[in-house]
């Protein structure tokens, strides 16, 4: 099989299992942060600090908010059990920027947690793993809209970086932003990070001083009201037809 092929396939794979990922840098960055509280080397960087990975992370979801929220039904999102999809071309908005809008808004969330060890190291092989998993998946993706779309996709692609954007205003969106949308899409994107920090919090806690007393805590706080908005989402997106919009 020739490394076109090869890569092709691989990139197929794994955007099928892509939605797993997140449970291998959890599971890696919580062993370095672990680690550190316990060998006594993580610095006393403060509660700001924690605000500034916070903030990282809420940029990535804004960008992901950005980019689903004016795309149409049909493109390629959460889902994995279709595979690829794409009913059009997705070209302006934050597309007319960056041609993976959502894998840079992946990126920026995990690394805010990622931010949370505090060691540099694993900051860079955080950022090599990530890339070496989705530039096979950007790379099936591609050639899945090249196939579909032909020269109106090449045209397209040929001066729009895949993860860095331009730095200059988007084009006006083709569809306006849907609310709806966001709140039955990507409902569970604050609530995630605030868990995520939340774990952070509850372990250094209890390997610092050998147990784990309930302080309701920003992060407790935040991850409470955050779980709460997500489940009241998930009902009323599985009981009612009021997230539901036509095209969208």
């Amino acid at each position: 099989m020739a490394l076109i092929e090869e890569l092709e396939e691989q990139g197929n794979v794994l955007f099928k299992f892509r939605s797993y990922i997140p449970i291998f840098f959890l599971a890696s960055g919580l062993g370095v942060y672990a680690y550190k509280i316990y060998d006594m080397s993580y610095p006393d960087l403060g509660f700001n600090y924690w605000l500034v990975c916070l903030a990282v992370g809420l940029l990535g979801l804004l960008v992901r908010i950005y980019a689903v929220g004016h795309t149409p039904a049909n493109t390629s999102g959460r889902n994995t059990a279709e595979g690829q999809v794409a009913a059009e071309l997705n070209q302006t908005g934050i597309y007319s920027l960056v041609r993976h809008p959502l894998y840079l808004g992946n990126f920026l969330m995990w690394l805010g947690v990622a931010m949370l060890t505090a060691d540099l190291w694993y900051l860079v092989a955080f950022t090599f793993t990530y890339w070496v998993y989705y530039e096979r998946i950007m790379f099936a993706e591609e050639a899945f809209l090249r196939r579909k779309f032909g020269e109106p996709y090449l045209k397209w692609a040929s001066d729009k970086p895949a993860f860095i954007p331009k730095l200059k205003s988007p084009t006006t969106p083709k569809y306006p932003f849907s609310i709806k949308k966001i709140l039955k899409k990507e409902k569970n994107g604050v609530a995630a990070m605030f868990g995520l920090f939340y774990i952070f919090e509850v372990v250094g806690e209890y390997i610092k001083w050998g147990e784990y007393t309930f302080k309701p805590t920003f992060w407790f706080w935040g991850f409470a009201v955050s779980t709460i908005l997500y489940l009241i989402l998930k009902v009323i997106k599985r009981s009612t037809n009021i997230l539901e919009e036509e095209g969208r």
